[in-house]
């Protein structure tokens, strides 16, 4: 039987307009790994509060084990601004000491090493304080780990780095994780227990978010509809979670016919060919072309001879570390930043629409109702067929009916980001630009855009590093690496390869450059080498042809009649396959490179 570690009996918690839970018991047992789900508002961080000890309940009580240590990252940090980085993860700990630890040392490798050891807390960005406060709680041993949005500002590598750590944290069956995220793969990633928080209570869940989401359609099916628009929304989740990744599904623990049973009759969640004939009709043929574009700033080069042909209807995941050059190419294809070489040409019908993550889209109507905006919009709107008002669609995204009265600026963040989304689609754009569209929204929200999205005609890029979005509304990837565009066939896991393949590539010891350094090129023998170099030539020679293939591909879809959809269809799948091909050379390369050197 497992250990308690925490409990809470009877808590009562309310605000002067709220009550937020009343008489709330739950428990956590050791080896629970326990994701917090729900709207916003509902109380997620209200309940971390109650249980790391940082807010008072009105009423009831919680208790810990003796001499639990626990552990807490809020959503805003109180690092001292004038203290150092090495002071704020490390303290009073002596060098040897700290650099000695495999633990600490795996943790500031995972989070803070692109961060100056000695730069002042207050001189850092978001980004970089967010990490570095979490790099100190995770140095520090901890029977209970609460973490709040803690993949906030997190690129993909370091929320996979978080994930593994977390998995690896505590032996078996012991310590407790309490971790409240919108990240959806992460929840699937590390989640043996998920509570939702809705309507003053915590109803728990077994498993992950895949898990969650069965349950919560068989418990809205049990109920017979009395959420219809929930429940379906939530099987539409269910039918692509077991339709487009079954591997997400095989984790948790619960009934694969019974998935099946309730998603039989759900269509798949979009209809490319479709929505592609659509997007021709509203757009033509050509849509952005970038071609040869480089970018600098001063003698700092972003973006390098990058070639990219979006095509109408293309739905582009972009991938790449905080700092690669993600925003300055979504400025390229909005227009907002020329090219320092190269030229970028837009279709004559391109209506690009952009949301970005400081809600610039609402400045100039902060001060009127949300009701007020609505009725400056055209009448109704068509999707799958059925004609949708402005307030349905509004109504569509999860915004409750009663803050239509609401005043702009008045709205929560979550709030906010409905309402972007709603006006940047009522704009009517046929290019949607999505900048970190996973700011300040729950799963809920999520669900709801995604949903949204599928049945939207129009080309669309996103730049994201929530992996579970990306895989949903996205039908291809590319990713920024050294400045280069590249298509990465194998979606974020390839892109990930790719990373660690770069980054042991770079820290590879040179000939000669240390005595670790003349000991391991002493290791390889001169016909290891001979091998390595043959192989290497020949993967050259390879590259060299596939690279060639792809372009002669690219040419023959742009010449290709975009109204023939099937044929299209045929060059796509032969473009995927030789860029698949050259991924795995790549990594190859990267290999015998090292041998070689």
């Amino acid at each position: 039987m497992a250990a308690h570690l925490l409990g809470a009996e009877g808590l009562h918690l309310e605000y002067p307009t709220k009550v937020v839970f009343d008489s709330l018991t739950l428990g956590l047992e050791e080896g629970d790994r326990i994701g917090i789900v729900g709207r916003n508002g509902d109380g997620k961080t209200s309940l971390l509060g109650m249980l790391s000890g940082r807010i008072e309940p009105q009423a009831g009580r919680v208790t810990r084990r003796s001499g639990v240590r626990f552990g807490v990252l809020d959503q805003r940090d109180d690092l001292d601004s004038d203290s150092t980085v090495g002071q704020v993860v490390v303290g009073e700990r002596a060098e040897h000491e700290w650099a000695g630890d495999a633990r600490i040392r795996d943790v500031i490798d995972g989070l803070a090493a692109d961060v100056p050891w000695d730069a002042r807390i207050g001189d850092l960005s978001g980004g970089q304080r967010r990490r570095v406060a979490l790099a100190a709680l995770l140095v520090e041993d901890w029977d209970i780990v609460a973490l709040d949005e803690p993949t906030n500002h997190l690129d993909v590598e370091g929320i996979a780095w978080l994930a593994d750590h977390l998995k690896k944290r505590w032996p078996r069956n012991t310590g407790g994780l309490l971790v409240i995220t919108h990240d959806r793969w992460f929840l699937d990633e590390i989640c043996t227990e998920t509570w939702e928080v809705h309507d003053g209570i915590v109803e728990p869940f077994e498993g992950g978010y895949a898990a969650y989401v069965l349950q919560r359609v068989e418990r809205d099916r049990i109920l017979a509809a009395t959420e219809t628009k929930r429940q379906n929304l939530m099987r539409k989740e269910l039918a692509w979670l077991r339709r487009g990744a079954p591997a997400r599904t095989s984790k948790p623990k619960f009934r694969i016919e019974a998935a099946n049973q309730l998603i039989e009759d759900v269509p798949p969640v979009r209809n490319p060919i479709e929505l592609q004939r659509l997007a021709v009709a509203r757009l033509g043929k050509d849509v952005v072309d970038l071609e040869g574009v480089s970018v600098s700033y001063g003698d700092k080069e972003v973006l390098r001879d990058v070639t990219w042909r979006i095509g109408p209807g293309d739905r582009t995941g972009i991938l790449g570390a905080n700092g690669a050059g993600k925003s300055t190419l979504l400025g390229l294809v909005c227009g907002t930043l020329q090219p320092t070489e190269g030229r970028v040409k837009r279709g004559k019908t391109v209506r690009i629409g952009m949301l970005d993550q400081q809600f610039s889209q609402l400045e100039d109507i902060k001060s009127d109702r949300v009701r007020e905006v609505l009725a400056r919009t055209k009448t109704t709107f068509t999707i799958d067929g059925k004609d949708h008002t402005p307030a349905q669609l509004l109504e569509r995204l999860g915004f409750a009916r009663e803050h239509l009265s609401a005043r702009v600026g008045e709205l929560s963040g979550g709030q906010k980001r409905r309402l972007q989304l709603l006006m940047l689609l009522l704009s009517e754009p046929n290019v949607i630009v999505l900048d970190e569209p996973t700011n300040d929204v729950d799963a809920d929200m999520l669900a709801a855009t995604e949903d949204l999205l599928d049945s939207w005609p129009a080309t669309l890029i996103v730049v994201s590093h929530d992996r579970y979005l990306l895989e949903r509304v996205t039908d291809q990837q590319y990713a920024i690496l050294d400045g280069r565009l590249r298509h990465v066939p194998g979606g974020v896991e390839e892109y990930l390869r790719l990373r660690d393949a770069q980054r042991r590539r770079t820290a590879a010891p040179t000939t000669g450059s240390s005595t670790t350094g003349a000991g391991s090129d002493a290791a390889v023998s001169g016909a290891d080498r001979r091998a390595a170099q043959k192989e290497l030539n020949a993967v050259d020679r390879r590259m060299s042809k596939l690279t060639a293939g792809i372009d002669k591909v690219h040419e023959r879809m742009a010449a290709h009649d975009q109204s023939d959809f099937e044929g299209l269809r045929r060059h796509s799948e032969d473009l995927r396959a030789l860029e698949s091909e050259l991924a795995e050379l790549e990594e190859r390369w990267l290999e015998l490179s090292e041998v070689v050197e």
